[in-house]
């Protein structure tokens, strides 16, 4: 279940700015989601944008980390880290790292990222195994896609009840068509403030964790920022819900409504 929180984060967050107009985003920022699962505190997910370097290019490097905390962790623990380095100019993804422990359920993959052999190299550390897979056009993992879309997508490109498509590798389950409708604006009311918010509906695999395919909403801020404030889930067992707890470091003002 948690696992699939910080995946939402990741993917949901994206419709809306840019074809490289602006940029949403900058090194430093930094943001917390608080977790709620039906009335449990149940955890809090954080992103932290970086630069860093592969192979002499420049990088953002982005971590993002989640963990149960208090009542919570003692039904269900868990501690999970995914990290990305993608260019700065482009956001195409050079290495992904996916490191997580949820309630004894536990992966570690690197992902590398070749496109002169045109190729990405999946490396399952924990039952040593190698998979390689034919890279394609805007390929993205789950954490430069959240990123990637922030840049390339403009709220006046958007039509009610048409999808934005990504393909995505995160895996071994292999590359996937990530789908996001758009559905309109909303205003919410947060520990902030009202905040105008574009909402979408991201397509996922019903089944063991969501109850059907359109079991999730998610609320992004109508400002350059385009960061996520709400997101609403309904599960096999329960709902859950996460919103926006703390940020630091934006780009661009938060634009709150006053009243």
């Amino acid at each position: 279940m948690k696992k699939k929180l910080l995946i939402c984060f990741l993917l949901l967050q994206g419709a809306v700015y840019g074809q490289n107009i602006h940029e949403a985003f900058k090194p430093g920022e930094w943001l917390k989601f608080r977790i709620h699962y039906g009335f449990l505190n149940a955890s809090y997910a954080t992103l932290h944008v970086k630069t860093d370097s592969v192979q002499d290019t420049p990088v953002y490097h982005v971590v993002g980390r989640g963990k149960t905390t208090g009542f919570a962790s003692i039904f269900f623990k868990v501690d999970d880290t995914y990290e990305s380095y993608f260019d700065m100019e482009d956001g195409k993804p050079y290495r992904f790292i996916r490191k997580i422990d949820e309630g004894g359920y536990t992966k570690d993959i690197e992902i590398n990222f070749d496109y002169q052999k045109k190729q990405a190299l999946l490396d399952d550390k924990k039952n040593d195994k190698k998979f390689n897979f034919s890279l394609q056009n805007n390929i993205q993992d789950l954490v430069s896609g959240f990123y990637y879309l922030r840049n390339n997508y403009r709220p006046e490109d958007l039509e009610i009840g048409k999808s934005i498509q990504l393909n995505m590798l995160y895996d071994d389950d292999g590359i996937f068509k990530f789908r996001l409708k758009f559905l309109g604006k909303e205003i919410l009311r947060t520990k902030f403030g009202k905040v105008e918010c574009l909402m979408f509906r991201p397509y996922v695999q019903a089944g063991r964790v969501f109850k059907e395919q359109e079991s999730l909403t998610l609320w992004v801020s109508n400002d350059l920022n385009l960061i996520p404030i709400r997101i609403k889930a309904d599960l096999a067992v329960g709902s859950l819900k996460a919103d926006l707890d703390g940020y630091n470091g934006l780009k661009h003002q938060f634009k709150i409504i006053m009243d």
